[in-house]
């Protein structure tokens, strides 16, 4: 599937037009001052397109435009992905929820605990229970990633090659044996740490499933769903969008370095940030988790890749006591809409926005990627919103609100 188009006059589908040209002028000037070097946006709602807006360059230097069938690196928006596998094996019976992921990953069964110290002479323990894969879903696993620099544990995946990316050449196999080897920032299932567990977990989709990654999704998820331009590589250059990064002057600039990591097939399948995608496909993929009468989720016309209880089990908030990322986990940024919001099976969740300060549904399921991309699924409202760009590190924590607040108020009916 490549380019997409409105399919729905947005008065069809309860929105106001006028107000919707509102987005596309706020997020305009992103790009007229350099900000962003362009992007796209769609929402839908009642399972129609409404509202389709690119605007800058997929390539500056080029000046090659955004276009509606551009290839994004989707970074973490990957994780939900990888979760739908995970499910979709758990409800063929592969294993448990609760079930150790040594049982998989063997170098897991030692898994320690990070108890003080520095990253270079740090104490640790043993982990009280092991790393199940409940806690790979939900990220409560005590795993972290090299980037976040808050932790000793966060500099000491960076010293074992783990920040953007990983130790080159290491495949999947080897770079889960390298995260098992190092301690988890607390015991598993006592906090909630952004991290590579989703990563992890796509290694649990191919032990139990005898297929690389690659295959798995090809096979069982972007077939079925249609998403024919999703993979962990770009299969046409020429569409993909050129990665920026910010400047100190605050403008966009261009970063080759890590950006021409989409022009191959990566050594290692990284479950929770490997995939390039466009916006066509990525919005079959939030179709078919949209909950919605005559297309429950889990299904897309026709095509059934979860039970929709399966389906609707994995956006619920599942912390310990209905907590708030706040309160128990740890922040990924001072700014970050963390209050108000729980985290499902691979998916954030709404579960207060009145707590949160958002004008939102209660239960609206999200996630964004480290390139500034996000997409959020409102099952009350029936409408599902993405936006893609090609800025990293993500600026989404300050996009994603503004961006919600101007989709709600072109909510007509």
């Amino acid at each position: 599937m490549s380019g997409l188009k409105a399919e729905a006059d947005p008065t069809e589908v309860g929105l106001d037009p006028q107000r919707l040209q509102r987005i596309d002028r706020h997020f305009a000037r992103y790009v007229d001052d350099g900000r962003l070097p362009g992007w796209l946006i769609t929402v839908s709602r009642h399972g129609r397109l409404a509202h389709v807006s690119c605007y800058g360059s997929r390539d500056v230097e080029a000046g090659l435009p955004v276009e509606t069938d551009t290839l994004w690196r989707i970074y973490s928006m990957t994780k939900p992905v990888t979760s739908v596998a995970a499910m979709m094996l758990y409800e063929e019976g592969a294993f448990e929820l609760t079930d150790p992921v040594s049982a998989f990953i063997p170098s897991f069964a030692g898994a320690r605990v990070y108890t003080g110290g520095s990253d270079l002479r740090h104490v640790t323990a043993p982990a009280a229970e092991p790393v199940r894969i409940w806690h790979l879903l939900t990220h409560t696993s005590g795993l972290t990633y090299g980037f976040l620099r808050v932790h000793p544990v966060d500099a000491m995946y960076r010293a074992a090659g783990f920040e953007w990316t990983g130790p080159a050449g290491a495949d999947l196999a080897q770079v889960c044996d390298i995260w098992a080897g190092l301690p988890l920032l607390f015991q598993p299932g006592t906090e909630w740490n952004y991290s590579a567990a989703t990563d992890v977990l796509g290694r649990v989709v191919e032990v139990a499933s005898g297929q690389s990654l690659d295959e798995f999704f090809a096979t069982r998820i972007f077939g079925p769903l249609g998403m024919t331009d999703t993979a962990f590589y770009a299969s046409d250059t020429a569409r993909l969008a050129a990665l920026y990064t910010p400047a100190k002057n605050g403008k966009a600039a261009r970063m080759d370095v890590l950006g021409k990591g989409a022009h191959k097939r990566p050594a290692a399948l990284l479950g929770g940030q490997g995939l390039v995608s466009t916006a066509a496909d990525y919005h079959r993929f939030t179709q078919l988790m949209l909950h919605r009468p005559g297309s429950p989720a889990g299904e897309l016309d026709g095509t059934r890749l979860l039970g929709s209880r399966t389906a609707r089990y994995m956006m619920r908030n599942h912390l310990p006591g209905g907590l708030d990322l706040e309160t128990f986990g740890r922040p990924l940024y001072a700014e970050y809409p963390f209050r108000g919001v729980g985290f499902g099976l691979g998916f954030a969740v709404v579960i207060d926005p009145a707590r949160g300060k958002v004008v939102c549904s209660e239960g609206e399921a999200s996630w964004g990627g480290a390139a500034s991309t996000a997409f959020w699924i409102d099952h009350e409202e029936e409408l599902t919103v993405s936006f893609y760009t090609q800025l990293l590190p993500s600026s989404t924590h300050r996009i994603r609100p503004q961006l919600r607040q101007l989709v709600y108020q072109a909510l007509a009916d």
